[in-house]
């Protein structure tokens, strides 16, 4: 799978992803620092990329308003430990099937 990881995102949660042999792209690789959410979405879509984000509030509301290929949106917790082990779980429970055109909280 590829993954589209927001500004917001702690690195080490693509190390986990890369490791699972997955591709992880950067906002701020592909993006100026400044694109609006609902571009990063649109970019994503059109990347065949499931977007990851620990913006809750804006992306809930922008899957509601435009196409995408899926969004994970990660709850921050008091260890970035306790994140990966929270992606991971997300991953093997839910797999491709379950992460594609839907909203998931890790």
């Amino acid at each position: 799978m590829k993954f589209l990881f927001d500004h917001d995102v702690p690195d080490d949660l693509a190390y986990l992803l890369r490791e699972l042999g997955h591709i992880v792209i950067f906002v701020r690789e592909v993006m100026d620092r400044t694109s609006a959410d609902v571009e990063v979405l649109a970019y994503a879509y059109r990347e065949n990329a499931l977007m990851v984000t620990c913006n809750r509030d804006d992306f809930l509301g922008l899957a509601q308003q435009q196409p995408h290929r899926g969004i994970v949106i990660v709850v921050r917790r008091q260890t970035r430990i306790a994140e990966r082990t929270a992606l991971f779980r997300l991953l093997e429970r839910a797999g491709e099937a379950g992460l594609s055109n839907n909203i998931n909280f890790a």
